[in-house]
């Protein structure tokens, strides 16, 4: 149904009509432009974004084996030693058989966090340089490697900020 206008004939559609009606929208070509233009901005700004996702893993990494030092210094304190190597850092939440004057929890949450990779931290008593060792074996989750897959310990951190 058309409309009609004050002489009761139909409305024509002008010339003005279909040119505005033909430069609603983008092209394709102008499309492909803004895409190429996000490409180019992911592609210079999307590693150094996961460059930092990355470093601040180890940062949670280094803070949490920094918790669960000072976590098992109190744990010494009452206990008069550190939980043994098979007791592990399970000792901190669940009172370990034979340790009587145990006050725990010693972590909050009622558990042992994993490293931020999912992986379990280690930890080993005698320790190679302290008195107790805790690792986590980085991005990886294997011993050795590099960059974010380097092995992180309580040893390097301490040593680290020291010098």
């Amino acid at each position: 149904m058309s409309s009609k206008n004050n002489c009761g004939f139909p409305k024509l559609r002008g010339r003005a009509d279909a040119t505005r009606q033909s430069e609603q929208g983008f092209t394709l070509v102008e499309m492909l432009v803004v895409i190429a233009i996000i490409g180019l901005i992911m592609g210079l700004i999307g590693p150094r974004v996961l460059n930092y996702l990355s470093e601040s893993k180890v940062k949670a990494a280094k803070i949490q084996m920094q918790s669960f030092a000072s976590a098992l210094d109190l744990f010494n304190l009452d206990a008069g030693r550190y939980p043994s190597t098979s007791e592990g850092l399970d000792a901190l939440v669940h009172r370990a058989p034979g340790v009587a004057a145990w006050n725990g929890p010693y972590l909050k949450g009622g558990n042992v966090p994993m490293d931020p990779w999912g992986h379990p931290y280690i930890y080993r008593v005698p320790g190679e340089h302290n008195a107790f060792d805790i690792i986590s074996l980085g991005a990886d989750g294997a011993e050795g490697g590099s960059g974010v897959a380097a092995d992180i310990s309580l040893d390097t951190i301490t040593s680290a900020s020291a010098n």
